[in-house]
């Protein structure tokens, strides 16, 4: 009994289904940078074949995304089919105690803050 081939797809060609980039040339350009890891292993390849079950980790948009390949996908469809392609194991982000999600610390005192009031706050 022989087991049937694995379906592959070039990485590029899967993030650019997965409507994880807008243009499979953005999506190479992150693979050829060196940005991507298939089960934790660096990628330099767009032409790198993966298939259900590889992990990925990249970044997108300043946040770290880690999705497990669930299928390949025949063409890049509407945003609930490209999100059947994957399961994101993203870890939530931690939350900060103050409850802001921006870096910049907030500002109490009405209007501009001063140069003064920015190095009290640390920010310079």
């Amino acid at each position: 009994m022989t087991n049937p081939a694995r379906q592959t797809i070039r990485l590029d060609k899967w993030l650019w289904h997965a409507r994880f980039f807008k243009s499979r040339s953005l999506a190479a350009g992150v693979v050829t940078a060196g940005k991507v890891r298939v089960d934790s292993q660096p990628v330099s390849k767009p032409a790198r074949s993966v298939g259900p079950g590889d992990v990925l980790t990249f970044i997108q948009a300043r946040e770290t995304k880690v999705v497990r390949i669930l299928a390949c996908g025949d063409r890049r469809g509407p945003a609930p089919e490209a999100q059947a392609l994957y399961e994101d194991l993203t870890p939530a982000p931690k939350e900060r105690p103050d409850g802001a999600r921006g870096a910049n610390p907030k500002y109490e005192k009405g209007g501009r803050p001063t140069k003064k009031d920015r190095r009290d706050m640390g920010l310079g």
